[in-house]
């Protein structure tokens, strides 16, 4: 009778609403609706993983001379899409860093070839996000002097004060 008039106080426009004759806080799930759904669609993957990924970007990527020239260094991100072939299609820049790197990321990013997938007859087309890191190459500096020495065939007759003449090279890689 109590969360009948509580009801009514709540709504007092609507008198003829009936009080809830029980509140439920909790359901009971049987533990096979709580496990995780499963996927459907299979999404495709590189033949190899992320670590023949990542080779295979180190090995086709060229630093553009600009970009040394420049001393550039940072991240590309490329987007593209994949369809259910594992061919690469449209890829763009997200986020570039000039000078020849957007241009030589886009080259490498479509070389990609994926494996195919088989969605119970439906074509899928995913869309895949990537970072190409782009780092100047170690440089490698040999420094040595070269000092002439004298003949000891040669007689001196009166002792002379000479410098001795140094050769200073640089070498950089």
């Amino acid at each position: 009778m109590f969360l009948l008039k509580a009801w009514q106080a709540l709504l007092p426009g609507f008198p003829f609403l009936p009080a809830p004759k029980m509140f439920i806080f909790a359901e009971n799930y049987s533990m096979a609706e709580q496990k995780r759904k499963q996927k459907f669609i299979k999404l495709p993957q590189y033949t190899g993983g992320k670590k023949a990924l990542n080779e295979f970007l180190g090995a086709e990527i060229n630093y553009p001379p600009a970009a040394l020239e420049a001393r550039i260094e940072g991240t590309v991100i490329i987007a593209y899409e994949i369809d259910d072939n594992g061919v690469v299609h449209k890829p763009f820049v997200i986020k570039g860093i000039g000078h020849g790197c957007d241009e030589e990321a886009v080259r490498v990013v479509s070389l990609l070839q994926y494996e195919k997938v088989k969605n119970k007859g439906l074509r899928v087309r995913t869309t895949r996000k990537t970072s190409i890191h782009f780092k100047l190459p170690e440089q490698t500096t040999l420094q040595y002097s070269v000092k002439p020495t004298e003949k000891s065939s040669q007689k001196q007759t009166e002792p002379t004060v000479k410098t001795p003449e140094v050769y200073t090279y640089t070498i950089s890689f």
